[in-house]
């Protein structure tokens, strides 16, 4: 991909945001929503895995049909929201490895504190996606992928639900060779780091927690 940020305005992914954002939606309803948004986007943020082909015999006749080419996709959660996406991207590559990164957002600092990491082996060989539903201050996005490229990806993209300009241009300015694929650049951050208008935190509304 060559654009550093490219926003899904298909129809289906907007009105699906639309209802996650409702304060009304139940946790059952955004934990679906979630998955089912993070597969249209994940069309979009694999729309140019690399092809082969391979022989295919149809009903009809032999022919060469195209096939992903390489070792498959590498999904890396950064906990524990990310573990929401993760099922949609898996029920359209359901071959693909998966990863975690385990970082929390010091509330005083907003700065991300690492307390676990487990990457498949051979990330140079794979497209790394890293998914979080949302990219705030960009800090903990950045301090993952700083992690992705330490253990050695050099194909990297990151799916987000919602982006806010800081996070962007956070994320830009430590990985500009970073792909952003999400379904809406949301208007700013409050002083204490949440995206507005935004959905309120992706997380306690996918696992009911406060």
């Amino acid at each position: 991909m060559t654009e550093h940020l490219t926003v899904v305005d298909h129809p289906l992914v907007q009105h699906k945001l639309t209802l996650m954002r409702d304060k009304a939606t139940s946790t059952a309803g955004f934990r679906r929503l979630l998955r089912e948004i993070t597969q249209l986007l994940a069309y979009e943020i694999t729309r140019d895995l690399p092809l082969t082909t391979t022989p295919v015999e149809t009903p009809m006749e032999d022919m060469e049909a195209p096939i992903l080419a390489g070792k498959k996709l590498a999904l890396v959660s950064i906990l524990r929201a990310g573990n929401g996406m993760l099922d949609g991207v898996l029920e359209l590559v359901p071959s693909a490895r998966v990863g975690f990164v385990g970082l929390y957002r010091d509330e005083e600092t907003l700065k991300p504190v690492q307390y676990y990491f487990k990457a498949p082996e051979g990330l140079n060989d794979r497209m790394v996606i890293a998914v979080d539903p949302m990219l705030a201050t960009g800090n903990s996005s950045v301090a993952a992928i700083d992690l992705l490229k330490e253990a050695g990806a050099t194909d990297i993209r990151f799916l987000c639900l919602l982006a806010s300009p800081e996070g962007v241009a956070r994320m830009k300015e430590a990985h500009p060779d970073v792909a952003i694929v999400t379904a809406s650049l949301d208007r700013e951050l409050n002083d204490k780091g949440y995206i507005l208008p935004g959905l309120g935190d992706a997380g306690d509304r996918m696992f009911g927690t406060k």
